[in-house]
């Protein structure tokens, strides 16, 4: 009976104290916010972006031209290239940006931007951003460049202090963005699977992932630059300067070691493919084949997700209807397979119907979340068991086929799915956890080919602290 009270007392004083956590975040973060900021208008010739593309979606009114980059070296060329490129601003958004090799080569080409009078806005997700708190200090030191950091903990250096908040705010902390946007003068967006980080560019001397973004002009990025603003401007972003000690930015450090880094042999590999100014506007425009279409989207759940508020789920609105559609086959790739009683259940509709399921996930030897393959492996025998293929994996890459100088183990972590022979690609992680709590972003289009109609859609999304 004592032990009951204890523990009832115990519940009550934790309840109180998370309420009062939440209400003092909540007073915070309202004086807190930073001033509201937007997209910079496009003009018709101002920047080496403007003279590149406007003639192109002039030639292709009121639709997107997409192009998917699937290679790892050239997913870090096209970013650096729009980077180099862009002469009005940067939007960046991320689940997170690492401060290694290549994340710090992809830095210096922002600082870059930022001294040629570039405005630069960095939205991050906080889960991941306590490790180089002092580094994006840094960045937002510089007069040009301002980070912002989505539902972020009030306490930046202490871990004690740190995990108290986390553990009072618990309903909300385990809320995160899992957005992934490189947005270059309101001109072109790059939207997909990848985070700024080795493990993305072939960089990793661990393993690499195998990952998928697209590249967009036209109407696209501004569906996409809209998401943006809506983010930025969100009462759960916060600016970084407004929970740090101003003091710690040290710019100049940073630049120096960015310098050194980018002087460095291994650099060589991944510069080597850059130029400057208008040749790198035109390497973003004239490489790879770039497919027009007038009904691509860029689809977001909202930043409110994270307070709970509205429907669990916003994309899956516009995802769930594609892949009920599919007739004759529908083959899904996804990293983090977890389909839930209620997924398995529609898949096995699909094969019922007379439709090929087929779907690619990580083997337990290749994922990077031993967890989410333990929650999947409970569905694989009444998968396999309804007549739905499933292909798992191996943790072995053919050499060279991933890294440069990395390693030759990979993981996957593309997203996509093909509905009757229709590519597409999807932000969706069909687990349960992205669906309810996370916040995902990606496009989801049509675009003819005769008298074929294909599905393409890349969109962005994960929802472990891992990546």
């Amino acid at each position: 009976m004592r032990i009951a009270k204890f523990v009832l007392i115990g519940i009550i004083a934790f309840a109180v104290a998370s309420w009062l956590a939440v209400y003092l975040y909540g007073r915070f973060a309202s004086q807190a916010r930073g001033p509201a900021s937007y997209a910079l208008p496009v003009t018709e010739s101002e920047t080496p972006l403007d003279r590149e593309i406007e003639p192109q979606t002039v030639a292709h009114p009121d639709e997107s031209g997409l192009r998917l980059v699937s290679d790892d070296i050239d997913a870090f060329a096209v970013r650096a290239h729009a980077a180099r490129a862009a002469g009005r601003s940067l939007d960046l958004q991320y689940y997170y940006w690492r401060d290694d090799f290549t994340g710090g080569l992809l830095g210096r080409e922002v600082l870059a931007a930022a001294d040629r009078g570039v405005r630069v806005r960095i939205l991050l997700d906080d889960i991941n951003a306590r490790g180089g708190n002092d580094v994006y200090l840094a960045y937002d030191s510089h007069p040009n460049i301002e980070v912002r950091l989505f539902n972020p903990a009030l306490s930046r250096d202490s871990t004690l202090a740190r995990g108290m908040d986390m553990a009072l705010r618990i309903l909300t902390v385990t809320r995160r963005m899992h957005n992934k946007a490189w947005i270059a003068d309101g001109r072109l967006a790059i939207v997909g699977g990848r985070n700024i980080g080795d493990a993305y560019f072939g960089a990793s001397d661990t393993a690499n992932f195998r990952d998928l973004d697209v590249a967009m002009v036209g109407q696209a990025v501004d569906q996409t630059a809209t998401i943006f603003d809506r983010f930025w401007n969100s009462p759960v972003v916060l600016p970084i300067r407004s929970l740090s000690d101003p003091e710690r930015r040290e710019l100049t450090r940073l630049r120096a070691r960015l310098e050194d880094a980018a002087s460095s042999e291994p650099a060589k590999l991944y510069l080597s493919r850059l130029k400057q100014g208008e040749q790198a506007a035109k390497a973003l425009v004239t490489a790879g084949a770039t497919h027009w279409t007038a009904s691509a989207e860029v689809v977001s759940d909202p930043p409110e997700k994270v307070l709970d508020v509205g429907q669990q789920s916003w994309l899956n609105e516009s995802i769930d209807p594609v892949i009920a559609s599919a007739t004759t086959s529908l083959e899904i790739t996804s990293p983090y397979f977890i389909p839930g009683d209620e997924g398995a259940s529609s898949l096995r509709r699909l094969v019922e119907r007379g439709a090929e399921v087929k779907v690619l996930t990580n083997s337990l030897a290749a994922t990077d979340v031993a967890a989410v393959h333990g929650a999947y492996a409970h569905y694989r025998e009444g998968l396999l068991e309804s007549g739905i293929d499933l292909f798992e994996l191996k943790a072995e890459s053919r050499p060279g086929r991933i890294s440069l100088f990395g390693s030759s183990n990979a993981s996957l972590h593309t997203k996509a799915f093909t509905v009757d022979d229709r590519p597409a690609s999807s932000v969706v992680q069909l687990r349960p956890r992205s669906i309810a709590l996370n916040t995902e972003m990606g496009a989801v289009c049509q675009r003819r080919s005769g008298a074929e109609v294909r599905r393409d859609s890349t969109v962005a999304g994960r929802s472990m602290p891992t990546g």
